[in-house]
């Protein structure tokens, strides 16, 4: 895999000059170039840039996913971030194959669980996978966030959020139509905005017709 990683890099020649179609993912979530700053202006950018490009990929049909890495800026920062693959074995195939398909969350440390799912009755499809129907009830399980908010998003933007409570354990429920959202992606940020975890998408296909 050919990943775009730190594309918004705050140093010379740091900025990426090519198109992220030309990778199979995009690192929108890198470990911190100083200690002072938790969550940077080039992580965000790097965000956007890809947000911004989901929709339209969704709808092609070629979608990159999002990866986060760690690098090691600073003393003791191996995985924080980290991207968690749900891969169907511990195998170098299956976690490529799960990284290739999306199927895979960021979290800030390994104290940090979340799980999205979508459903429509008996069907149900996880991160990276696609549910066929036109009403979709999302939900998003959080725990290691305390006070947090949980906020869901599609090609139209943020579109519904929550707090989370003090202890950071909760389960946020939001009911959806295909037909207004290609797909669903979630972040969790930190009471201070700073993220502690995020999605990539469920996608959404409409059943009608």
């Amino acid at each position: 895999m050919c990943v775009a990683a730190h594309p918004h890099a705050p140093y010379l020649r740091g900025q990426l000059g090519y198109p992220f179609e030309l990778f199979d993912a995009v690192e929108v979530w890198n470990g911190r170039w100083t200690s002072s700053v938790a969550w940077q202006a080039d992580n965000e950018a790097a965000l956007a840039e890809w947000g911004r490009g989901l929709a339209a990929g969704v709808a092609a049909g070629r979608w990159l996913p999002a990866v986060g890495n760690s690098d090691a800026h600073l003393r003791g920062q191996l995985g924080s971030p980290q991207t968690v693959v749900l891969a169907d074995e511990l195998t170098t195939a299956a976690v490529l194959a799960g990284l290739r398909a999306g199927r895979s969350w960021i979290a800030a440390s390994r104290d940090v669980e979340l799980t999205l799912t979508a459903s429509a009755g008996a069907r149900v499809a996880g991160i990276g996978e696609v549910l066929n129907a036109e009403e979709a009830v999302v939900a998003a399980s959080v725990r290691g966030v305390g006070s947090g908010c949980v906020s869901f998003h599609t090609e139209q933007g943020r579109i519904h959020s929550a707090t989370l409570p003090p202890d950071g354990a909760a389960e946020v429920i939001w009911h959806v139509r295909a037909s207004d959202a290609g797909f669903v992606r979630v972040e969790i940020r930190d009471g201070g905005g700073v993220m502690a975890a995020m999605t990539n998408p469920v996608q959404l296909r409409s059943s009608v017709g």
